[in-house]
């Protein structure tokens, strides 16, 4: 099963100065972050602000290559979470046929954004990360906040280079 998921933000850890990408639930009860390197933040970054850059970022050419293939980019899936990891699927449609690209969750977000498709989370992977729900009763924004000051990398799927 999967859930559909939107990018809620971008922030930065504060313990280890990495990024983070936050995705909340499409029934908004849901928080999920994952660590992501400093480029494919700015990839993300930039694509939230829909700031233009004079040449095509790699994520640009990868949805420009495959504009050129006539290849749409159906919906991107964070699969798997494995010894901190997470995982990724890239689900295409090429003229009628599925084709599936095992990728970062990061470089995924990255292109699902930019060719506007949605993103989805497995509930095992949901089931399996440090997430919050905020269905809570009496949950306020500063329990949030203290959530994410209180994440730990290591337990939750810290982006590897």
């Amino acid at each position: 099963m999967e859930r559909e998921f939107k990018i809620k933000g971008l922030m930065m850890d504060p313990i280890t100065n990495s990024p983070i990408v936050i995705l909340q639930g499409i029934e908004k009860n849901t928080l999920l972050p994952i660590w992501v390197g400093i480029f494919e933040a700015n990839a993300i970054a930039l694509q939230i602000e829909r700031i233009d850059t004079p040449r095509p970022m790699t994520h640009d050419l990868l949805k420009n290559i495959l504009l050129h293939l006539n290849a749409t980019v159906e919906k991107i899936v964070v699969t798997d979470l494995q010894e901190n990891t997470f995982f990724a699927t890239i689900f295409l449609d090429m003229e009628g046929d599925r084709v599936t690209i095992d990728s970062r969750p990061s470089d995924a977000i990255a292109l699902a954004l930019r060719t506007d498709a949605p993103i989805f989370v497995t509930q095992d992977v949901i089931n399996n990360s440090s997430n919050l729900r905020l269905d809570q009763e009496n949950l306020d924004p500063e329990d949030v906040k203290k959530w994410l000051e209180e994440l730990n990398p290591e337990d939750l799927g810290k982006y590897k280079m």
